[in-house]
C-alpha cells in the first residue's frame, strides 16, 4: 500500500494512493492502522489536495550510513578528509526535530542566519510496532513502510556549532521532509538484494538539473540493523522515523564541496527548487523560500565561579 496523509476541503485526513487519486479511509483510520480490506471513499485527483508528512514522528533518528557521504562532508564541514575509524563500529545517529517535518510539496524557509543551505537526499524506515532490545531478524518485522527523507542543512551553521562537540543543532532544526507517501514494506521486498538491502535507484535535481545519483543499497547498514542499534537499551515506537543519511555521489552540496574544493554548485537560494525521487516511493519537491531574520542572542559571558 501507498498510505497519504493530506488535506482536502478543509479536512485533514488520511488514504490509499491509486495512480493519481487518493481513496480517503475512514474517520479514525491512521497511516499506521489500516486494518487488511479496508473501505475507502470516493477517489480524490492528487492534484486537488496537499499532502502533508506522512506520519508525526514522536522521534527522528538520522543516521549516516554511507562512506562516500562521509568522506565528502568531512571535507566540507570539518576540514579534513578520511573517515573516523569509530564510524565503522556501529550505525551512528542524530536525533531530529519531529515539529519540522514538512510535506512532499511545501516550501522551505532558509534558516534563520544561515548563507549556505543543503538538502539531502535519503530514506526512511518508519516503525510500526514498538520493541526493545532487537536482533535484526527481529526488527524487520517492526518496519512499517518507508518514505523519502531530506533532512535540509544550514551547514556554516552545522560547521561552527559542532566544534563544541555536540550536534548538529540549529543547522538542522528548521525543516525536514517527508513524503510524498507511506509504502508498506511489502510493496519493496522485490528490491532487496541478496546481502539484505533495497535496491533503489536515487535522484536529486537543482532546478532541473540532476545534482546526484546513487543506490540505497549502498548504504554500509541495513534498515533492519539500524532499527536493532537503535532499540539497544531503549525503544522504538510506532511511528519512529529512522533514515538512512545521505548516499554519495552528490547526495548533498557539502559532499560536493568537499570533493572540488568549492562550493560548486552554489548554496541554495530562495526560489531555487529541488526534486527528489526515490524508485519505488515516489517523488518529493520543494522550493526555497526566504526565511525569518535571526533574533539577536549575546555571547557567552564570562561568569565569576563564585561558590557556596
Amino acid at each position: 500500500m501507498r498510505i497519504a496523509t493530506y488535506s482536502h476541503d478543509g479536512r485533514t485526513r488520511c488514504g490509499l494512493v491509486d495512480g493519481d487519486t487518493i481513496r480517503p479511509l475512514p474517520d479514525g483510520v491512521g497511516p499506521l492502522n489500516v486494518p487488511a480490506g479496508a473501505r475507502t471513499g470516493e477517489p480524490v485527483p492528487l492534484a486537488q489536495v496537499r499532502l502533508l508528512p506522512p506520519v508525526e514522528p514522536p522521534s527522528v533518528r538520522d543516521h549516516v550510513t554511507f562512506e562516500e557521504h562521509v568522506e565528502g562532508v568531512r571535507r566540507s564541514v570539518e576540514g579534513r578528509g578520511g573517515v573516523p575509524g569509530a564510524w565503522y563500529d556501529a550505525p551512528a545517529f542524530y536525533f531530529g526535530n519531529p515539529h519540522a517535518m514538512i510535506g512532499a510539496y511545501d516550501d522551505v524557509p532558509v534558516p534563520p542566519g544561515c548563507h549556505a543551505f543543503d538538502f539531502e537526499l535519503e530514506v526512511a524506515a518508519v516503525i510500526g510496532e514498538e520493541g526493545a532490545d532487537l536482533t535484526p531478524e527481529r526488527a524487520r518485522d517492526h518496519i512499517y513502510g518507508y518514505t523519502v527523507f531530506n533532512d535540509w542543512s544550514a551547514r556554516d551553521l552545522q560547521s561552527r556549532e559542532m566544534q563544541v562537540g555536540l550536534g548538529p543543532c540549529k543547522g538542522k532544526d528548521t525543516a525536514t521532509t517527508l513524503g510524498p507517501w507511506l509504502v508498506t514494506a511489502d510493496e519493496l521486498e522485490p528490491y532487496r538484494d541478496a546481502d539484505g538491502f533495497l535496491r533503489l535507484a536515487l535522484s536529486v535535481r537543482v532546478n532541473g538539473t540532476e545534482v546526484g545519483r546513487d543506490l540505497l543499497s549502498n548504504m554500509s547498514w541495513t534498515f533492519e540493523e539500524l532499527v536493532a542499534y537503535a532499540s539497544r537499551g531503549t525503544r522504538v515506537r510506532p511511528g519512529d522515523v529512522l533514515a538512512s543519511g545521505t548516499c554519495g555521489n552528490g547526495g548533498c552540496l557539502a559532499e560536493l564541496w568537499g570533493l572540488r574544493g568549492r562550493q560548486d554548485p552554489p548554496p541554495l537560494r530562495p526560489g531555487d527548487t529541488v526534486e527528489i525521487t526515490v524508485e519505488g516511493i515516489g517523488t518529493v519537491r520543494n522550493t526555497v523560500v526566504a526565511g525569518a531574520d535571526p533574533v539577536p542572542l549575546p555571547r557567552a559571558r564570562s561568569r565569576p565561579r563564585h561558590r557556596p
